[in-house]
């Protein structure tokens, strides 16, 4: 959509895409036009009942980052129904091509329906494609750790093996939030050890790292670590 494209570049930052470019090694610089995510949080809200953003959903793949970023931002504020979510969501899921995409990418309306939305990350964690299993990690992570967790998930997502980086390092951001949130019912996992060794060390780390977590327990998970 050229209107939309030529708002981008209108919002770019030369020196923001230079910078972030460099945390997102696998998006040749090119794609990137350099748009700070609240500006582009902001465009979204303002054209989110233009009827031209039909046309701009229904046009996929895009080419530049940003317009992924937008049409995960549009999808995140949709308030019809869940189904009508569900189905752009799967439509968008298999062109997401990095983490900050997927990462940022979380559906306000996912609250109202916990059980539907959970029976779906058990299907995105199953999928062989990297960011939809990592989508399907990261709503586990943001919406099942509080008030709406459930024990059995410390297994699945250790059940999960994989060689791609982005799928361990969102197993392993899980599982630090998990013994922050959950620790009774996660500690276990690193005293048994069932974790790929990367994953459960990179775990332990990161949990360390935070500072809702007190220093006798981080000391303890420090002994945790597989070497």
């Amino acid at each position: 959509m050229e209107k939309i494209i030529s708002d981008l570049f209108e919002m770019q930052d030369i020196k923001y895409r230079d910078f972030h470019s460099r945390l997102i090694p696998n998006i040749d610089k090119e794609r990137i036009i350099g748009v700070r995510m609240p500006d582009l949080r902001r465009y979204a809200k303002k054209i989110a009942k233009e009827p031209y953003v039909r046309g701009f959903l229904d046009e996929l793949p895009h080419y530049y980052y940003e317009e992924n970023n937008l049409h995960a931002a549009l999808i995140a504020g949709m308030k019809g129904s869940f189904e009508e979510l569900m189905t752009e969501i799967e439509r968008f899921l298999p062109y997401i091509d990095n983490w900050a995409t997927c990462d940022m990418f979380s559906p306000k309306l996912f609250k109202k329906y916990p059980n539907e939305v959970y029976e779906k990350c058990m299907e995105w964690i199953k999928s062989d494609k990297t960011y939809t299993i990592r989508f399907g990690i990261d709503i586990l992570m943001s919406f099942y750790l509080d008030e709406s967790f459930r024990a059995e998930i410390i297994d699945t997502i250790a059940g999960i093996r994989s060689e791609e980086y982005y799928v361990n390092m969102a197993a392993a951001w899980f599982y630090s939030y998990a013994l922050i949130k959950q620790y009774e019912s996660t500690i276990g996992l690193f005293r048994e050890k069932r974790l790929d060794k990367w994953v459960h060390n990179k775990s332990i780390q990161k949990a360390v790292e935070s500072r809702r977590i007190d220093e006798e327990t981080k000391a303890y998970l420090k002994t945790l670590k597989i070497k």
